[in-house]
């Protein structure tokens, strides 16, 4: 939904289709990037009903762009994937399903979750992959809280400030310590601060997971 993390999806696509295709290649797309500011008054009101029509007419409005995939790049709003495709003929991608099916590759089976407050505390994100055979563990409420102010406040403003990686990194400590396995960074603004080189566990960046679920999609 933000400006930020659709740049790195941008960014994914082409890199992903570079290194599959070779030569001149870039992926063909269709992107319909939204005001933020009007999605995220409609999430802290809990209009949760506009933001989905929202979400609707856009989708259709791609499928008639001649769009043959889609992929909705936030992990919050696959909260309104049911309403997101109410008369929408073409598949959604679902960002949790890509995200469960890397981690159970890997045989891990416990993953923690940074993510806003929506995704880490309503079900249709967590009882996904629980669906999928894993069980995610979230923060403590405070981490929550920490996690949900930085990235409104910060990493959708692509504000990169070193305290708040350092109290992400503590964060994703505690998880290890709480029997997360690995991590998964369930906002498509986190790995702004998160990667393997300041995360011990082993990391699932569901930007990047999902951008490579769409690439093989689309050539397969």
């Amino acid at each position: 939904m933000s400006a930020a993390s659709t740049q790195t999806y941008y960014q994914e696509l082409c890199r992903l289709t570079r290194e599959r295709l070779g030569g001149l290649h870039s992926p063909e797309l269709l992107i319909r990037s939204i005001d933020f500011a009007r999605i995220e008054r409609l999430q802290m009101s809990g209009n949760w009903a506009a933001a989905g029509k929202v979400l609707n007419r856009e989708a259709l409005a791609l499928e008639r762009g001649g769009a043959e995939l889609l992929v909705l790049a936030t992990n919050t709003m696959h909260k309104l994937a049911g309403e997101m495709m109410l008369d929408v003929n073409i598949p959604l991608l679902h960002i949790a399903d890509a995200t469960a099916n890397a981690i159970k590759a890997l045989e891990l089976s416990s993953p923690g979750v940074m993510a806003t407050a929506f995704t880490m505390e309503q079900s249709f994100y967590i009882d996904r992959l629980a669906a999928a055979g894993l069980s995610p563990i979230i923060p403590n409420a405070d981490d929550r809280q920490t996690i949900h102010r930085i990235i409104y406040e910060e990493l959708c403003k692509e504000r990169i400030i070193p305290q708040s990686e350092a109290r992400f990194v503590q964060i994703s400590e505690r998880l290890n310590e709480a029997g997360a396995d690995s991590l998964i960074l369930g906002c498509t603004e986190v790995g702004m601060l998160l990667n393997q080189t300041n995360v011990s566990l082993p990391l699932f960046d569901t930007t990047l997971i999902h951008c490579e679920a769409a690439i093989n999609a689309a050539l397969s």
